[in-house]
């Protein structure tokens, strides 16, 4: 068995232009990953791809999601499915912090992860 505790996962900033806490990535679950991301007001992440699937579930906040050029508005309790090698990216359109759970399959590792053209500004 594996537990973490809550909060002893430290939050760390992602060249997505995102904060990320890796609440499950380890050897222990190759399978998958589970982490917890979030996206300050205003602020659009990097258009990137993974090499496995990817699966969003939106906690707080409001945005805008594009995967593989379809777009949604998104809030919580809302679900995101990606599936692999597709180009993907959020933005979030409201006034508080954009929170969701990123579950990958397999475990992201960074060098699955991959910008799509020329990342932005910050």
């Amino acid at each position: 068995m594996t537990h973490i505790a809550a909060g002893t996962t430290a939050e760390y900033y992602f060249e997505e232009r995102c904060f990320i806490a890796e609440l499950l990535n380890s050897e222990v679950s190759p399978s998958l990953s589970l982490a917890r991301a979030r996206v300050a007001p205003g602020v659009t992440t990097v258009l990137h791809a993974l090499r496995g699937t990817e699966v969003y579930y939106l906690l707080a906040g409001r945005g805008e999601v594009e995967v593989g050029g379809e777009r949604a508005t998104v809030g919580p309790g809302d679900v995101v499915h990606i599936p692999p090698d597709t180009p993907q990216r959020i933005t979030n359109t409201g006034r508080e912090d954009l929170i969701f759970l990123a579950i990958c399959s397999p475990r992201f590792l960074t060098e699955d992860y991959r910008v799509v053209g020329a990342a932005p500004e910050p």
